[in-house]
């Protein structure tokens, strides 16, 4: 399996304060609100990210609690994270948010990357996470910010 196929990303235009569309992402209790795989349930409030090596969890739809350990961080533009679950090495999968403020708004870029995952058995669920799925949360981002 080629890195670009484990690789994949939506970009668009959101027509929002830059600061207002960062402030939904770094802010996990507001991420179930936007988020397009439907996978996201409840965070707790209080875990706003602001740098490399925050930790916020997560309660999937699943029931599941995950801990999200923050690997990338420019307040404003980037913020990635690593899941994993509680107390458990993580499984070598990304999520990567970046934001290019422009005229108007932000262009803003979701990438799911799993360059680094070993455990098959995660593999088809990957596999499952598309563009069209990213493109679906950074849809329901711009729908909240621009509102």
């Amino acid at each position: 399996m080629s890195t670009d196929e484990r690789v994949v990303s939506a970009t668009r235009l959101i027509r929002a304060d830059p600061v207002t569309i960062f402030e939904l992402i770094a802010d996990p209790a507001q991420q179930p609100r936007w988020d397009g795989n439907d996978n996201l349930s409840t965070a707790p409030d209080g875990q706003r990210v602001r740098a490399v090596g925050d930790v916020f969890t997560m309660t999937l739809t699943n029931g599941h609690v995950r801990e999200n350990h923050i690997v990338e961080f420019e307040e404003g533009r980037l913020i990635a994270w690593r899941p994993s679950p509680v107390d458990a090495p993580q499984p070598g999968h990304l999520w990567r948010w970046e934001l290019r403020p422009v005229d108007g708004g932000a262009e803003v870029t979701h990438t799911y990357d799993w360059t680094q995952l070993t455990d098959e058995s995660r593999f088809s669920r990957a596999r499952a996470t598309t563009s069209e799925k990213l493109a679906a949360s950074v849809d329901r981002l711009a729908a909240v910010a621009e509102a």
